[in-house]
């Protein structure tokens, strides 16, 4: 009888660790676990986020050194099959916007790759005793493609094994950061972070043979570059992500809807081409879950905290913002990220990508280029973009953006960042300023030690910025003025205040940039006014928004000079019948 109880009690904790088990596979926490046993008992619970929503990156896949690697790159001429039938000459030669001009893809070479160290290649390592090209190399990059010293991007061929589990390598110059080790100290730090997915990155040295000529010379020092792994189907697979799943490089995308652009694959008028302008197609290319979260992020009848419990992760979308506010990557309002969601899994998360632009601040001061102002800092700077305006009008938002930001400030210590960038600067600072790099360094060494020096407290400044930004009202747009039978109507649109308070709106319409040349004034509560006809000519509107607590934000509208922005400022032209067309930035 005892036994037979026994058995029972058995069967009992069994079936009871079968249950837990399965809980637990499911991604609950003991925290839901209590939850929904309390739920027996009362009405009102309160559950956390679901565990298993969070994307948690694989740690040993990284390495703590800053190791130098050593590639051999041996170029030769293709066949016009593969592209391939060009010189190292033309490879180096054309920029990214040639190629968009000319609408053709850009030229390339084959290449045998080769991986080792100073002293050649040892056995066992990538191209160790080949002749034979395993490789195909162009340049990579847009803006930074103009630059003397290109940016590479080295595919091995199908079978022709790989380096470090990647078969896409990425060489990045970096030529205008001084320090030469931004993008690489980024994705380190991202490394460390729990919340947020990070890439692989080294250091390389380079050396080119160029057989393209005609002439076998020996290889050619390069200096050095900075590998970052790309973010691929084969990257998604490595980091223990769905190499099946939906991946997409965002470009200037402000997630509207853009119904002309962003379609179906399967629609007739689905233009890859097209939907490409804002989102680069890398991973499935069945876009009904990307339409689907686009037609709620912009359903304003559907709450933000709804869209976001639906389509996205509040940790990664906190964590990703704080991060980049934190250390001024102001950049990433529209682009450089990546957007990843598992092939059946409904959920969205931020990818950081392109980080050679945090910390610049002391830098830009010393070059001479315009740092990030007014509105490009903070949370500010993220209002042009509609998905994360509407997370910012939400309170429940701002509350746990405001916790990654403090987590974040703890992580990014002064002690951590001034250990990394002296560690990194013995790395760097000999390829620097030799031979061939010291002809293209932006900084000189003195002026290098200071930008290094005053980085690690650039988190603070950033912080009091983030700050300032949240008692500020939100930047606006102007409206193109309108010609009318008793004048010009000029319009702007509403700006938003996070406390409700009172907005005054500041308007200038003058003949001058500096807008001391005025024509006509206005200053009051009200969206619009209206003023006579304007002569033929040029035109300045700048346009402020106040709060009833004095902080004053300017118009998202701006002027672009050889000095930088100028803020808050819409150039218009007025023809000779009266018709006025607005200045358009290009960027």
């Amino acid at each position: 009888m005892k036994k037979g109880i026994g058995a029972i009690i058995l069967i009992a904790l069994l079936l009871l660790i079968l249950i837990a088990g399965s809980k637990l596979y499911s991604g609950y926490s003991a925290l839901e676990a209590q939850n929904e046993a309390d739920s027996t008992i009362s009405e009102v619970v309160v559950k956390t986020d679901v565990s298993n929503k969070h994307l948690r990156d694989k740690k040993l896949l990284y390495d703590d050194g800053n190791e130098v690697v050593t590639m051999y790159l041996t170029v030769r001429q293709g066949n016009a099959s593969e592209g391939t039938n060009h010189t190292w000459e033309e490879i180096n030669t054309y920029s990214a916007y040639y190629y968009d001009e000319k609408g053709i893809d850009r030229y390339k070479v084959e290449a045998l790759l080769q991986v080792g160290d100073e002293k050649g290649i040892p056995a066992g390592s990538l191209g160790y005793g080949e002749t034979v090209p395993n490789a195909i190399v162009q340049i990579r990059g847009q803006t930074s493609s103009r630059n003397d010293q290109k940016n590479y991007k080295i595919e091995l061929k199908e079978n022709q094994g790989s380096w470090k589990g990647q078969t896409t390598i990425a060489l990045n110059k970096h030529m205008t950061d001084g320090l030469r080790y931004r993008n690489k100290m980024g994705f380190d730090l991202l490394a460390g972070i729990d919340q947020l997915m990070s890439l692989r990155t080294n250091f390389v040295h380079l050396y080119v043979n160029d057989l393209t000529d005609g002439y076998d010379d020996g290889f050619e020092d390069y200096g050095l570059y900075t590998q970052v792994e790309q973010l691929n189907k084969t990257a998604l697979k490595n980091h223990g992500l769905d190499k099946t799943g939906h991946l997409y490089k965002i470009n200037f995308f402000e997630f509207f809807r853009y119904e002309d652009a962003i379609k179906l694959n399967t629609d007739s008028g689905y233009n890859r081409t097209e939907f490409e302008k804002y989102l680069e197609i890398k991973g499935n290319e069945d876009h009904t879950k990307l339409i689907a979260m686009l037609e709620d992020v912009n359903d304003y009848g559907t709450p933000i905290e709804d869209v976001i419990d639906k389509h996205f992760d509040m940790e990664n979308l906190t964590y990703w913002m704080a991060f980049n506010i934190l250390t001024g990557n102001v950049d990433t309002q529209s682009r450089n990220t990546y957007l990843y969601s598992p092939q059946n899994v409904d959920t969205w998360y931020f990818y950081c990508w392109d980080l050679d632009a945090f910390f610049r601040r002391t830098e830009n001061e010393i070059v001479h280029n315009q740092d990030a102002g007014s509105w490009d800092q903070g949370v500010s700077n993220y209002w042009g973009n509609v998905l994360f305006c509407r997370c910012l009008k939400s309170a429940k938002f701002r509350q746990a953006l405001d916790e990654a930001i403090n987590d974040l400030r703890s992580y990014l210590s002064e002690e951590r960042l001034s250990s990394m960038t002296k560690n990194y600067e013995k790395v760097v600072k000999p390829y620097l300023y030799s031979e061939p790099d010291i002809t293209y360094a932006p900084l000189t060494p003195e002026n290098y030690d200071i930008v290094e020096k005053a980085l690690p407290s650039l988190v603070d400044d950033y912080y009091q910025k983030y700050l300032e930004s949240l008692e500020k009202p939100m930047p606006f747009y102007i409206g193109t003025p309108q010609k009318v039978n008793l004048g010009v109507n000029y319009t702007w649109d509403v700006s938003y205040d996070f406390d409700q308070e009172d907005i005054t709106y500041k308007i200038i319409v003058a003949r001058d940039m500096e807008c001391t040349d005025i024509v006509y004034k206005y200053e009051g509560n009200w969206t619009s006014f209206r003023g006579d006809d304007l002569p033929e000519g040029q035109y300045f509107i700048r346009a402020t928004a106040t709060n009833e607590s004095g902080y004053t934000q300017d118009a998202f509208d701006y002027y672009e000079t050889e000095q930088g922005k100028e803020y808050g400022r819409l150039c218009i032209y007025v023809d000779a019948k009266g018709n006025i067309t607005r200045y358009t930035v290009v960027e």
